[in-house]
């Protein structure tokens, strides 16, 4: 987690011991929300699947919803993974970097990453902030190099 960022709150609700709908969480999050091992997901007990740094580490069948920053300048280097990713930008603006273009997306811009070599580039001067979903893929081209 990008300790100059604000920490995301979560909000997770479940069930309390009578079997009555509650509020499990709610507080602070690194960069892992939540993350479900199997679809459909399991929605019982009170284990908490989230609150956790970044990885890339999906269980097959399963989810990984998440929050990443970009600081101003920032970027990352040019990769691939072996995941669907949907990413909503809600704070912001980035630069998607892909072999042969590049897009810039902005508040309210939603990617669909389908496991492309790519990078990402923060030419602004204000933190990008992106919310993200991870679904574990098979491999396109040669795969993931992360």
């Amino acid at each position: 987690m990008n300790p100059a960022r604000r920490p995301t709150r979560r909000v997770v609700t479940g069930l309390d011991e009578q079997g009555r709908s509650c509020i499990l969480i709610d507080g602070p999050s690194k960069d892992i929300i939540w993350t479900s091992d199997r679809s459909p997901a399991d929605n019982s007990g009170t284990a908490d699947a989230g609150g956790v740094p970044f990885t890339f580490d999906i269980p097959l069948g399963g989810t990984q919803l998440g929050v990443h920053e970009f600081a101003p300048g920032a970027g990352s280097m040019m990769h691939a993974t072996d995941t669907l990713d949907y990413a909503v930008i809600v704070a912001g603006e980035v630069t998607f970097i892909t072999e042969t273009g590049e897009a810039l997306l902005r508040t309210g811009d939603v990617l669909i990453d389908r496991g492309a070599y790519h990078g990402w580039r923060n030419d602004g001067d204000v933190p990008c902030r992106m919310v993200l979903v991870l679904v574990k893929a098979l491999p396109v081209g040669k795969g993931a190099t992360v």
